[in-house]
């Protein structure tokens, strides 16, 4: 006889309840400088490495969930490095005399880009004026020309004399002589001359006049245009006298120069090539202002010169994008030397439950928003916990606080109220889950109207109810699923109907072949295992992933193993690997609780229980009412270790321990199935 194992204890209403006990509101603070990253700690390491070091290759990818404050952190921990402005220059093109195609790029301390475009704006006016009258009175000759262009040069060539501007400079005198020509024409008007003298003049891209700290550029929507600069002009005159330089646009790179360039990574990958063109100007640091190759420009053969730049780009990217990256680019990781990774939770220590608070704080004071009581911080904390889905850790996406905390001022505004309240909170919450549940209210219905074929009750023989997860955009919610198992003597082995019907996923599929080697393991010791099995999601049209439903499907597989009738009010969940032993899954509580809500649509359910992995007790979080039947022994929920375990709640049978003689007790389950297996195997031998 099988020994009695103790009975399982179930979660009582004082284990699933929890609540976050915060005594007093801290202060906030009025230096709105003083806000920092909360629960970061690497994240905001990392960043300050990777901006410290200038040596090439040391540009950032930063990655994690959206919400978790990724800009805000680069903003403060870019803070620090911007009041060092010795990396700042202008940046400007003007016209090149030998091959105007090929604008020339110059480049000036902060300031003296803007004092030089302003000295060839006064020498092109002077040139005007004194150069018109004798156009069109038809008396401008040569030594005219030199008599008026060489004084107005000459302090021009001392001013700036030396490289480039020198150069520029020193070519006007020979350019002016060379179109005397046209100056001499009948049809040469005023405006023609204005329109020509456009080619001492300065395009200026990058002016740092009044710049006071080197910039911080956000690249929200990156394009070639946007990113590098384009060959765009509406000014017919720069096209009649051939002055390309002047149709050269900045880009958010040049604007970037001496500082830091930030851009987001899903936007940049939507732009076919663009991510390649950006790893060339990291790779030699010379940019190259020129019309995307698929687009039209009548700009065609323009190549202005290239300009080095110092800038620290930023990749703002989820964390599968930077693993993507990492397999398939051999050049990211040398161009991109520092990864930055936002955790999506931190803590519940005092300092993360403060820092919280004063982010929700400010917030409310930012945008004016009613006062909120201590009681509405408790329940934004716990809502907190159960986006991170852990009693022991609060989520970083502090965005989604915030958004909860303004709905949660709508809904006091809405009652009259004077302050944000747990109730203002809870309001929002379940307005939230009832505006998102109308696909879970057609679920319940099916089932309750019987569209859905889901058994609450009694037993069934080789049926389970498992539990899934249905995620619509922003809104999630659990549902009870039917997993059943058919066991036929034969060699095929556990046939995953999902997978031959081409609706299971990779993870899934694992976990099917994971059973199979349970079963060698825990029964097929001395004998072949011989069976055929087929175990399928009933009613499912769409795609399986995931493992969390591996002990469901096993618990089924071992029912009809042993022709072992299984409790149908009970549902379950939970991985498990090749020992038998159960694995925690994600979504717990969603799967909870769209189990007890489908119970509670039914109205007749007896004893709804839940069994569920032990390692997930932790990660309940569960709503009031639920505490509260739990209380009223009306809802059950048991924490399970092994399949064993779960199979005694299942089946009211003890599970029973291998004897010295390696036998199983034989009023077990595991006695049962395993002397069902070597009678499929003995079905399954080649007849003599």
């Amino acid at each position: 006889m099988a020994t009695l194992p103790p009975p399982i204890a179930e979660i009582t209403a004082q284990d699933a309840a929890f609540e976050i006990r915060l005594e007093t509101v801290p202060p906030l603070t009025s230096d709105t400088e003083s806000q920092n990253i909360i629960g970061q700690p690497r994240a905001m390491q990392a960043l300050k490495m990777g901006l410290s070091i200038v040596s090439d290759g040391y540009n950032i990818f930063v990655s994690g969930e959206a919400g978790t404050g990724k800009k805000t952190a680069i903003t403060l921990a870019t803070s620090e490095f911007l009041k060092d402005r010795k990396h700042l220059k202008d940046i400007v093109y003007v016209h090149n005399f030998n091959n105007p195609k090929v604008p020339v790029s110059i480049t000036f301390p902060p300031g003296s880009g803007r004092a030089f475009s302003q000295d060839m704006e006064e020498f092109s006016a002077t040139c005007f004026n004194e150069l018109a009258p004798l156009i069109k009175e038809g008396r401008l000759g040569m030594d005219d020309l030199k008599s008026i262009a060489q004084p107005l040069l000459s302090p021009l060539l001392a001013r700036w004399k030396e490289g480039k501007p020198h150069f520029f400079l020193s070519q006007i005198e020979l350019d002016l002589t060379r179109h005397l020509y046209l100056f001499t024409r009948d049809d040469f008007s005023s405006k023609d001359l204005h329109s020509f003298l456009l080619r001492y003049s300065v395009n200026i891209l990058v002016d740092h006049t009044h710049t006071q700290t080197r910039p911080l550029i956000f690249e929200d929507h990156p394009t070639f245009a946007n990113l590098f600069g384009s060959l765009e002009t509406t000014r017919e005159e720069s096209k009649e006298f051939n002055l390309p330089f002047l149709s050269i646009q900045s880009g958010s790179l040049l604007e970037a120069a001496g500082g830091y360039l930030v851009i987001n990574a899903h936007e940049m990958f939507t732009v076919e090539g663009l991510y390649e063109a950006l790893k060339r100007f990291l790779s030699t640091k010379a940019l190259v202002i020129q019309n995307n190759a698929k687009s039209e420009s009548s700009q065609s053969g323009i190549r202005p010169e290239p300009v080095e730049l110092t800038v620290k780009v930023i990749i703002i990217g989820t964390p599968e994008v930077y693993e993507h990256l990492c397999e398939q680019d051999s050049e990211f990781t040398q161009l991109f030397k520092v990864s930055c990774e936002f955790d999506y939770s931190m803590p519940m220590n005092e300092e993360n439950i403060e820092g919280t608070v004063q982010f929700l704080q400010r917030k409310a004071q930012c945008e004016h928003l009613l006062s909120v009581d201590i009681s509405a911080f408790r329940e934004l904390l716990r809502y907190s916990a159960l986006i991170a889905e852990n009693r022991e850790e609060l989520s970083t996406q502090l965005a989604l606080l915030a958004d909860l905390l303004r709905e949660a001022d709508y809904w006091a505004h809405e009652h009259g109220e004077n302050t944000i309240t747990s109730h203002s909170v809870n309001r929002a919450i379940e307005a939230r889950e009832y505006i998102g549940s109308l696909s879970e209210a057609r679920i319940q219905n099916e089932i309750a109207k019987g569209e859905v074929n889901i058994t609450l009750s009694g037993y069934k023989t080789g049926v389970v109810n498992g539990l899934a997860v249905i995620d619509l955009g922003s809104v999630s919610f659990g549902t009870p699923a039917v997993i059943s198992a058919t066991v036929a003597p034969g060699s095929e082995g556990i046939v995953n109907i999902e997978h031959e019907a081409g609706l299971s996923g990779e993870i899934h599929d694992k976990g099917l072949l994971i059973l199979e080697g349970y079963l060698r393991k825990k029964y097929a010791r001395t004998f072949p295992l011989s069976i055929y099995s087929g175990i399928c999601f009933e009613q499912s049209y769409g795609e399986v992933d995931g493992d969390s439903a591996s002990s469901s499907e096993l618990y089924a597989l071992l029912s009809a193993i042993g022709e072992l009738p299984v409790k149908q009010y009970i549902a379950v969940t939970g991985s498990v690997n090749q020992m038998g032993e159960l694995q925690p899954v994600g979504g717990i509580n969603e799967k909870i609780i769209g189990f007890y809500r489908v119970c509670k649509a039914l109205g007749n359910v007896k004893h709804p229980t839940v069994v569920i992995p032990y390692q997930n007790v932790r990660n309940l979080i569960l709503p009031s009412e639920i505490i509260d039947a739990i209380a009223a022994r009306e809802f059950h929920i048991y924490p399970v270790r092994t399949i064993d375990e779960g199979m005694s709640v299942l089946t009211d049978r003890p599970s029973g321990e291998r004897n010295q003689k390696g036998q199983f007790p034989v009023d077990s389950f595991n006695r049962v199935i395993e002397n069902r297996l070597k009678h499929l195997y003995e079905l399954s031998r080649p007849q003599s």
